[in-house]
């Protein structure tokens, strides 16, 4: 698929008062919005169009747009995020969001975030974590089935989503960790297993045929590099300190 399209969405100054597991120092609010522009600067020369949302001080975590709405060309679901504190968000993406696709909201008790929702060609491989349950995933089926996508949960073993630890990144590879390995779902794919001291790297993004990778992550690099893709690296530290990854930066189509 060749994407056009990102929305994104400016960090706050209150990013430090979001949610996460990392205990890795409180983000810079200004290096975070450094590395942010670094990361829009690379989806602007991929030849993507962007629109960037002003930042939601009250909703500290909501730079991670693709956790409130999953896109694909016959729609968008607009997710119930699994944590409390983030189902705001839903409410000012959604109307941006509806300008590009018919929008369907999924209901109180069907938690998702997009952060678990992986789609390969007509595949979804959606994980079963702590912030997506079973009826999010059959809701969700429910809805992109009609229109000849199939669906498939995935235990989260480790890792907020399963994007954390596994990502398609073409040519049929999944990059995925250690615990990702022996799922029956990706058993059809060539693996790149990571590195367990480089397990963040798992999210890698592939976008109109290039890799982009969090920088300072060598083996994985040079496993990458195999591919024979173009490959660009980009600095997160910032964004990792609060479980931030380079997918769910952007709600790309």
């Amino acid at each position: 698929m060749y994407f056009t399209h990102a929305i994104t969405r400016l960090p706050a100054d209150t990013v430090a008062a979001g949610l996460t597991t990392a205990s890795l120092g409180v983000p810079d609010a200004a290096l975070t919005r450094q590395q942010f522009r670094e990361y829009i600067d690379i989806l602007l020369q991929l030849g993507l169009t962007v629109t960037t949302l002003p930042a939601l001080p009250d909703f500290p975590d909501a730079h991670f747009v693709e956790d409130v709405a999953v896109m694909m060309p016959e729609l968008a679901i607009i997710t119930h995020p699994g944590a409390a504190s983030r189902r705001g968000e839903v409410h000012s993406i959604a109307p941006l969001v509806s300008r590009f696709r018919h929008a369907v909201w999924l209901g109180e008790g069907e938690h998702m975030d997009g952060g678990d929702v992986l789609m390969v060609d007509k595949r979804f491989f959606i994980g079963l974590s702590s912030r997506t349950n079973e009826a999010g995933i059959s809701r969700f089926a429910r809805e992109v089935e009609k229109f000849g996508y199939s669906v498939q949960a995935v235990p989260v073993a480790s890792g907020l989503h399963l994007k954390s630890v596994v990502n398609y990144v073409g040519r049929n590879t999944v990059l995925l960790s250690a615990a990702a390995v022996d799922e029956p779902a990706f058993r059809d794919f060539r693996h790149i297993v990571l590195d367990p001291a480089e397990e963040y790297a798992g999210n890698t993004m592939w976008i109109n045929n290039t890799l982009i990778t969090p920088s300072g992550y060598p083996h994985t690099l040079r496993q990458l590099q195999q591919l024979d893709l173009p490959i660009i690296q980009t600095d997160t530290s910032e964004i990792r300190k609060m479980d931030g990854g380079l997918t769910c930066l952007s709600l790309r189509f």
